[in-house]
């Protein structure tokens, strides 16, 4: 399943505008704010998603009958771009496990690349629901790998793959290479991906941008 959250209009949509902004995104600590907001609208909706249990708590004047989650999300993020949307996700699942992945594109003399696993934390999947976070998806590449890599620590229930900007063709590729219980999440859809795996209009490098320019 594919929810596409820019079909509706919301604040999200100014923050995804911010992002794209060629003289806004200079300023890499609103930048990284702005990715940690829409992390926290996604957070947002896809708590509806999961499954609450009754309980009651006490107040000073009484008890009152309340809705919380059943369990809580293992959330992971692929290093290093992900680290500002995984934040916004633990603002709001701030008792959530973590895992983090780190991938990297190691290019080859000819153009192309590949794309490379080097680490990976994190608790056991087993029965649980994981939400990975990636904020762009250019190839599908490295949120498939990564998934695959977080496999290693058991198959979860439910998984939401949330990213801030997809093209089609990457979105093609998860649909195609990720299982049917996988929900994906975008703030948006763009049409083009060049020879060098950027999508246009896009954003330009998120990791970048985020924390500066990596040598």
């Amino acid at each position: 399943m594919v929810i596409d959250l820019s079909k509706e209009n919301s604040i999200l949509s100014q923050f995804i505008a911010e992002l794209r902004d060629a003289g806004i995104q200079k300023d890499s600590m609103r930048f990284r704010r702005n990715v940690e907001r829409i992390g926290e609208i996604f957070a947002y909706e896809i708590s509806k998603k999961l499954v609450y249990k009754g309980t009651e708590v006490t107040t000073p004047l009484g008890v009152a009958p309340v809705q919380q989650l059943e369990k809580q999300p293992v959330l992971a993020s692929i290093l290093r771009a992900g680290l500002p949307l995984h934040n916004g996700l633990l603002n709001y699942f701030d008792k959530a496990e973590n895992a983090f992945v780190s991938a990297y594109r190691k290019h080859h003399k000819d153009g192309s690349f590949d794309i490379q696993i080097e680490y990976m934390s994190g608790p056991s999947l087993n029965g649980k629901v994981l939400v990975l976070c990636d904020p762009m998806i250019a190839t599908g590449s490295s949120a498939v790998l990564a998934y695959k890599a977080l496999l290693k620590r058991g198959i979860p229930e439910h998984t939401h793959l949330v990213a801030i900007i997809a093209s089609i063709e990457g979105l093609d590729y998860v649909k195609k290479n990720l299982p049917g219980n996988v929900t994906i999440w975008l703030g948006a859809i763009d049409d083009e991906l060049t020879a060098q795996a950027y999508i246009v209009p896009g954003l330009g490098d998120a990791g970048d941008l985020a924390f500066g320019i990596k040598d």
